[in-house]
């Protein structure tokens, strides 16, 4: 539940304030007459994220055990590859976030209002589809029963209510810090997906060691085990090269992610308490 939340309220709230980014942009230079077609792009959107996720699930579910390892180890690798590179462009990317958005506002409208929900569907889409494929390999890491499902909805909930209540001004949260840390804990948990992505591999011969234990707690049901499985993904068991891999995901990730952000212009020093905060701005 932990984990699925935690991915939930940050895909959500990215999501949320580009579409307040998109709506605010709208309003506040006098074109409310094109916002039905980004509520348009936006709702298809969501409709391919939720097919993808289908797709993912429908399609595990009917294959083989051999194939159905195979395609598990690939969707984790994938799901850790694209989270990984997607934290890192919002930490790179966050401050031009809202003037990128702008100019694809701007080009699409001069093309028709049509190109206005295609820009709206593809900026919206990608969170999207990133969501379901991470979601979807958290799913299938996370072995005990922790009601993902109930923290997958949370966690959509409280991003859309940050969203609006950040779009009418209403609170003021430090959006730097926020995807700092959350960045940070989704690290952490694309660690615990990769590591089970291993060990399918490993299960299905394609890769050593999958006998030989870091630790191995039998089916341990402890309270303690079930919290890391159930927010992390470490499991009660964990070869060797499963944790050689974490570690040095984790090593060379989180060092990178922290290190501070050299500014573009020398002359004014990177601020990052205002990297993101004033974007979603109202009429």
């Amino acid at each position: 539940m932990l984990s699925t939340f935690l991915i939930a309220i940050r895909e959500g709230l990215e999501a949320s304030l580009i579409i307040g980014i998109l709506i605010a942009y709208l309003v506040r230079s006098g074109r409310r007459s094109s916002l039905p077609f980004v509520w348009l792009g936006v709702g298809v959107a969501i409709l391919l994220a939720l097919g993808f996720g289908a797709i993912l699930t429908f399609t595990s579910t009917h294959l083989s055990l051999a194939s159905e390892q195979l395609f598990a180890g690939i969707t984790s690798l994938a799901a850790v590859a694209l989270v990984t590179w997607m934290v890192f462009w919002m930490r790179n990317n966050a401050r031009s976030i809202a003037k990128e958005i702008h100019g694809k506002v701007d080009t699409a409208l001069a093309m028709g209002k049509v190109a206005l929900t295609f820009t709206a569907l593809l900026t919206v889409a990608r969170e999207g589809l990133e969501t379901s494929l991470f979601l979807y390999a958290n799913f299938k890491t996370v072995r005990h029963n922790t009601a993902p499902l109930a923290g997958l909805i949370l966690g959509i909930f409280a991003a859309v209510i940050l969203g609006v209540l950040l779009y009418k001004r209403s609170i003021n949260i430090n959006l730097s810090k926020f995807f700092r840390v959350t960045g940070v804990a989704l690290i952490v948990v694309a660690g615990g997906v990769l590591i089970h992505g291993i060990n399918e591999f490993q299960l299905r011969g394609q890769l050593p060691g999958v006998h030989s234990y870091a630790w191995n707690f039998g089916g341990s049901n402890s309270i303690f085990m079930t919290l890391l499985d159930g927010s992390i993904g470490i499991a009660d068991t964990m070869t060797w090269l499963q944790l050689a891999v974490y570690l040095a995901y984790l090593g060379i990730t989180l060092g990178a992610f922290l290190k501070p952000l050299r500014s573009l212009n020398p002359t004014h020093p990177s601020d990052p308490s205002k990297k993101v905060t004033t974007l979603p701005t109202n009429a």
